[in-house]
């Protein structure tokens, strides 16, 4: 597991960017999503609904690359290359409103269908790049 400086601990745990995430989709082709995410034991966490492009994407093992822009100094980001390592429905609802309360400020994700099934990506990075 590639680590994060310290000194970028900021954009990852405080500030509140949104990471732009790369998956790959089947035909080869790339796909990018912005995402709320949060960062926890050295690891990005990402979530979504079952069956959306990117939880297609996004199997165990499946390679992936976040691109996170500090939101007050466009010159300072970082790059993580990783691969997913754990997906799970278990907790998802409570992870999305927890997002919702870092991103909105509100205790309970807005958007939620009341058919959606919501699913926790775990990232584990392998290559990490900063600038600033």
């Amino acid at each position: 597991m590639a680590e994060i400086p310290a000194i970028f601990h900021d954009l990852l745990i405080t500030k509140t960017p949104l990471a732009h995430l790369a998956t790959i989709m089947p035909n080869g082709s790339p796909q990018v999503t912005p995402l709320w995410f949060d960062y926890t034991g050295g690891r990005i966490r990402v979530n979504s609904a079952k069956g959306r492009v990117k939880s297609r994407n996004m199997t165990e093992g499946a390679p992936v690359a976040l691109s996170i822009v500090d939101p007050d100094n466009a010159y300072r980001y970082i790059q993580i290359r990783g691969t997913v390592s754990k997906t799970t429905t278990d907790g998802a609802d409570a992870h999305i409103d927890a997002l919702a309360k870092k991103y909105l400020g509100v205790d309970s994700y807005p958007y939620r269908s009341p058919t959606e099934i919501r699913m926790i990506f775990e990232i584990t990075p392998t290559s990490v790049q900063v600038m600033g």
